[in-house]
């Protein structure tokens, strides 16, 4: 499971079978600033703009989407930032019940982004949720064409056997069949904005 941004950057360029040497020619950002992303080391940067300057041209480079990207960092800069909170508090600062109570309170914000970040990355690498509304049957007897609708989530692409179909305001989209042959075979395809698809193959039989 990915767990920072770091890891999918690197996952994302293994999968495109890009090397460190060929990211840095084509960005023109060092070699050791993009380990340093990559393994999420940000101390040797000199300020938070500057670590999102470089990954926004990663991300950009990698065709992900870079303002999403830039999200999950910003999450889990705050996170770390949180954690540096915590290690300079000493007992010279607060009584013992402070402490425990400031550790407390920390360690839930801590846990909170966690599952936060992890999740809205889940979301990220999932691919689209694509819903079947009509028609909730699959044989037909006296029609001789069907409509077909659907549902799918925001920037989502759809192709019904090939032929881009747009979605309305509510990202719902409908699809005239003819049933012109005996078994009438539809193929729905749903690309979501993170290039992730799913298919669903339908078959609508016309009954003699």
């Amino acid at each position: 499971m990915v767990t920072s941004v770091g890891q999918l950057l690197k996952e994302e360029r293994q999968k495109k079978h890009i090397s460190l040497d060929e990211v840095e020619k084509q960005t023109r950002i060092r070699r050791k600033n993009i380990e340093a992303v990559e393994k999420g080391d940000w101390r040797i940067f000199s300020s938070k703009t500057y670590i999102q300057g470089i990954i926004r041209t990663y991300s950009t480079y990698l065709d992900l989407d870079d303002e999403k990207i830039l999200a999950y960092f910003r999450r889990e800069y705050e996170r770390l930032e949180l954690v540096k909170f915590k290690q300079r508090t000493t007992s010279k600062q607060f009584t013992p019940l402070t402490i425990k109570v400031a550790r407390f309170v920390v360690g839930a914000l801590i846990l909170l982004f966690s599952l936060y970040f992890g999740y809205q990355l889940q979301l990220f690498l999932a691919p689209p949720k694509l819903e079947i509304l009509e028609p909730t049957k699959t044989e037909f007897k006296r029609e001789e064409k069907i409509t077909i609708k659907g549902k799918v989530e925001k920037d989502t692409t759809i192709h019904i056997n090939g032929e881009q179909i747009f979605p309305n305001d509510e990202f719902v989209f409908s699809y005239n069949l003819a049933l012109a042959e005996r078994l009438n075979k539809v193929i729905i395809v749903a690309t979501g904005a993170n290039g992730k698809k799913t298919t669903i193959e339908k078959v609508y039989r016309k009954l003699q």
